[in-house]
């Protein structure tokens, strides 16, 4: 499949711009909390960087982004360390070296649940101990009747059962799993505003009506 071309197709440069305005908002009144000084963070499936460009290391931390688009490295902010790498096969990391990975919008792509434990299992070969993995994920609990809208979704999974595949794979606590956080997708209806952002991320009681997609947060023991 031709990553390249199905990612600009989907997004068109306006859309592109809102989504990098989302995930600053995102990044700065969420994500952060979960970063520790120092860190080293990696995202293995980086798309357009705009996880990795937006969140903020602490000290002497450093960020990390792979992806098999080999478009990548042009959308990464200069001290951005990139690598064309599938997420199942990390080879240019030692083990234990990342304290944090996140990923969004990822494990629904990938073709097998087989495959997506391979890469749960690499996640925790490169992750210290106490390290972070963060995950967002669209929920089929929620989101199963716009699910298969997109070509290259294959595999469903709920916040139930990510949970079972993290436990599957041992060596994982989880520690804080929201099934409903997030809308399901940037184009929806709704408007991509980082006010309306900020405000939806403060009214908890909106993410139990429009949350469709799950968040979790788990620790390597």
């Amino acid at each position: 499949m031709n990553i390249e071309k199905l990612y600009t197709n989907r997004f068109d440069p306006e859309e592109q711009k809102k989504k990098i305005e989302m995930w600053k908002v995102l990044c700065d009144d969420f994500f952060s909390r979960y970063i520790p000084e120092n860190a080293t963070v990696l995202d293995p499936a980086a798309g357009y960087c705009e996880f990795i460009n937006n969140i903020t290391i602490k000290g002497s931390g450093k960020r990390i982004a792979s992806d098999l688009n080999s478009e990548m490295p042009s959308h990464a902010a200069d001290n951005v360390e990139t690598h064309i790498a599938s997420a199942a096969s990390l080879d240019y990391l030692e083990d234990c070296s990342v304290d944090v990975i996140y990923i969004s919008n990822f494990l629904e792509h990938i073709r097998t649940k087989e495959e997506v434990l391979t890469i749960l299992s690499e996640f925790k070969r490169v992750l210290k101990p106490g390290g972070i993995l963060m995950a967002l994920q669209p929920n089929i609990r929620f989101a199963y009747d716009v699910y298969w809208d997109f070509f290259d979704h294959y595999t469903a999974l709920s916040d139930k059962s990510y949970a079972e595949a993290l436990a599957l794979v041992g060596g994982f606590r989880l520690t804080t799993m929201i099934p409903r956080f997030m809308p399901y997708t940037t184009k929806g209806k709704l408007p991509v505003n980082p006010f309306l952002i900020r405000m939806y991320l403060k009214f908890r009681p909106a993410w139990n009506i429009m949350g469709k997609q799950f968040f979790a947060v788990a620790v390597k023991e």
